[in-house]
């Protein structure tokens, strides 16, 4: 199974499923090993996930193997939260001494930490490697930069419309079939019940906020010869905003408790019982079973403006990738390739719902759990991402865009002028980045 053709548009790195609040590692000097030592201990970060138990377990058997087959060699794992993994990523560009020799990180971040000399090029590796041959071509980008590969992808993400099966059926109500009805229905599901939110919004969730403005016709920005410029105030991109913020209100979503909302809070909602729907990822999946509404929900792509249409998703994940400082290259590259193989994915797919980026898993998966089809069928009709520039980090840390949307739903400013204030911002951070 191939995400759709529509997502392959040229760009250096896609972006992270459920990853944001990113920053750019400042430049670094030549910090390049200076030998390939073949035994000793191998140091990995990887992300701390909200229930990380499955997620270590499968790393761990695998590792198992590694260390099997790689006698005299050490793997020591950390988990390290996501939410300070720029400050700790960007040390350890620049302090060999302390840093892993593999790490875990967004793939909106692969532009960024290239520039910055952080990340070992393993092109004739990817390349020589059989497995490799069965990345999706999409996910393969995630790991590339000009023609040069820089890691391996370790799972793709992508959101879609969680809703509660039971209040639908009680109100005598349909999923929406477009976003004029989706947001008709938030509103009519709030009137109805004043003790849920309709549609659970976030003024910091950009990442749920993007499909608003994309199925507009908006882009977040142009690229034209290496040079990107905002496309966050054109006239599309403003119907976009207009109709994602007007869901901000006490007849949906009360700005004064939604507003300062990012998305695992919109989906914690969601699985705690306080809202009717949730624009959520597949990755989403096992929070919501754990949740109060189990066995009352169920998914559907998030509606586009067309009627029957499905807006387009950002399409983001996570990849693996060798520090250039590594001392421990061929061992390194050989463990990203066990901790990425198509046996550790479908493994990590069953124990924690990330979807596989080899396209024969990615079949399997979806043949093997139905909950998983909404999420491909999103995936296959178009996912979009974030500028493939090094700014992104810097423009996402700095939260420029969740600043926008919450000018607008406190009624600071109105769209015109929220969005070219962010559109300079935005401009800055890519003159800047060069």
């Amino acid at each position: 199974m191939k995400l759709s053709a529509r997502i392959a548009a040229p760009v250096a790195a896609l972006v992270l499923a459920g990853v944001t609040a990113t920053a750019c590692a400042p430049q670094t000097s030549d910090t390049s090993a200076k030998g390939d030592e073949k035994s000793g201990t191998l140091r990995v970060w990887l992300f701390q996930e909200v229930g990380n138990k499955p997620k270590e377990k499968v790393v761990n058997e695998a590792i198992a193997a590694f260390e099997k087959s790689h006698q005299g060699t050490e793997v020591k794992v950390e988990y390290i939260p996501v939410d300070t993994r720029a400050q700790r990523i960007k040390a350890a560009f620049n302090d060999p001494k302390s840093a892993p020799d593999l790490i875990e990180y967004g793939n909106s971040d692969t532009a960024g930490y290239v520039k910055d000399g952080g990340l070992a090029d393993v092109t004739s590796e990817f390349g020589a490697w059989e497995e490799a041959k069965d990345t999706d071509p999409i996910a393969k980008q995630s790991v590339t930069v000009g023609d040069k590969v820089y890691g391996a992808p370790f799972f793709v993400g992508v959101r879609a419309l969680y809703y509660r099966t039971d209040v639908f059926k009680e109100l005598g109500i349909e999923p929406p079939k477009s976003q004029a009805e989706l947001i008709s229905t938030a509103k009519k599901v709030r009137k109805a019940k004043p003790d849920l939110y309709g549609l659970a919004v976030g003024g910091a969730y950009t990442y749920g906020a993007m499909p608003f403005i994309w199925s507009h016709g908006g882009e977040i920005a142009g690229e034209t010869d290496g040079t990107y410029k905002s496309g966050i105030n054109s006239e599309k991109a403003r119907k976009g905003i207009e109709a994602y913020t007007s869901l901000f209100g006490d007849d949906n979503c009360p700005a004064a408790k939604c507003a300062s909302m990012g998305g695992n809070a919109t989906v914690t909602a969601f699985a705690s019982g306080k809202a009717a729907m949730a624009i959520g990822g597949d990755f989403s999946h096992a929070a919501v079973e754990a949740g109060s509404v189990k066995g009352k929900y169920a998914v559907v792509p998030l509606p586009g403006v067309a009627p029957n249409s499905i807006a387009p998703a950002f399409a983001g994940g996570n990849n693996l990738g060798v520090l250039k400082s590594s001392s421990h290259r061929t061992l390194a590259v050989e463990l990203m390739k066990s901790l990425t193989s198509k046996k550790t994915q479908a493994e990590m797919f069953d124990a924690m719902g990330f979807l596989p980026t080899y396209t024969d898993v990615l079949d399997n998966a979806a043949k093997k759990q139905p909950f998983v089809a909404p999420f491909v069928q999103t995936l296959g009709a178009g996912a979009k991402f974030v500028p493939a520039s090094p700014a992104w980090g810097q423009i996402d840390a700095s939260l420029v865009l969740p600043t926008m949307f919450q000018e607008i739903v406190s009624g600071r400013k109105d769209v015109a002028r929220a969005s070219d204030d962010a559109a300079k911002k935005m401009d800055a951070a890519f003159t800047d980045a060069g």
